[in-house]
């Protein structure tokens, strides 16, 4: 059984930050890619973010300079740092993470319950 959790969300003005914390937990072997999706009422879940076990990166144009993943491996936690918020920002952010559990033997994909994050005046 795996777990992934997040936490973090919250609601703050225009240029604002925040920082979303997301841990995994569980029969885990190999914890591998991590990353932040988000999603608004009506449409399709986005990527936003991705960073492999080593450390590389990926961004969406959108977010670029003003969002920062990272991740903690001995700990499980991927992070992502929100600076210069704004409000098309707004969205319920989803983690992933790519997990081989002792269970499954396998990678199979994680998801995180999302948390809310509005930005607004």
């Amino acid at each position: 059984q795996v777990h992934v959790v997040e936490s973090g969300g919250g609601l703050v003005q225009p240029g604002g930050s925040l920082r979303l914390s997301c841990a995994a937990s569980g029969s885990i072997v190999n914890l591998n890619t991590m990353g932040w999706y988000r999603q608004t009422p009506g449409k399709q879940r986005d990527l936003v973010a991705t960073i492999t076990r080593e450390g590389t990166t990926n961004s969406v144009e959108s977010v670029k300079g003003r969002f920062t993943i990272s991740r903690d491996n001995a700990k499980n936690t991927v992070y992502l740092q929100m600076n210069s918020l704004k409000p098309e920002d707004t969205a319920v952010y989803y983690c992933n993470a790519a997990v081989v559990s002792r269970y499954l033997g396998i990678e199979y994909t994680y998801w995180g319950q999302g948390t809310q994050v509005t930005v607004s005046s």
